[in-house]
């Protein structure tokens, strides 16, 4: 159904034509990136060694859905700045799939037995997304941060490599 493609610098343009405002950038980066996001901020982290990527595919059309990154941490690798371009494409499995398939590139390529992302509060869809690939919340770690007089508190989620192989469907 989806592929990960690997994310060159020819493909910033369209990344970056679909961030639309700076809440979009907030929830789809952290506080990481600035906006509006530029060729520079995604040529960064294209030159980090310890960053990877991507673009995604819908297989049978063949045409870039999304983007989605990988960051190696020290015990872990982080799923990040996962976005599915269109919003009529949400709710239907492409998350689940596209979080399916970091997994599996990340177990695969990298000596961790344990995968993390972070979510808003407030994004429950993604959470249960989260939830239905066997991550579950780290209780320990969360932050804060701060837009338009609005606190948003930004959950850890994690999940081992034996879960993941033992719920894969």
């Amino acid at each position: 159904m989806i592929e990960l493609k690997t994310f060159k610098i020819q493909d910033t343009s369209e990344l970056i034509s679909r961030i639309e405002d700076k809440r979009a950038l907030l929830q789809f980066a952290g506080p990481a990136y600035r906006f509006p996001l530029t060729k520079e901020q995604l040529e960064n982290d294209l030159n980090n060694e310890k960053r990877f990527l991507f673009k995604v595919s819908d297989q049978t059309t063949g045409n870039v859905i999304g983007h989605a990154q990988i960051f190696l941490k020290e015990a872990t690798f982080l799923l990040g700045r996962i976005l599915i371009w269109d919003q009529n494409n949400r709710g239907k499995g492409y998350g689940k799939k596209i979080v399916q398939e970091l997994l599996q590139y990340g177990f695969s390529h990298f000596d961790r037995e344990t995968a993390e992302l972070n979510v808003y509060d407030w994004n429950t869809g993604a959470i249960e997304c989260y939830r239905k690939v066997g991550f579950k919340i780290d209780p320990d770690v969360m932050s804060e941060v701060n837009f338009d007089n609005e606190v948003w508190c930004s959950l850890n989620m994690k999940v081992s490599r034996s879960t993941f192989e033992s719920e894969k469907v």
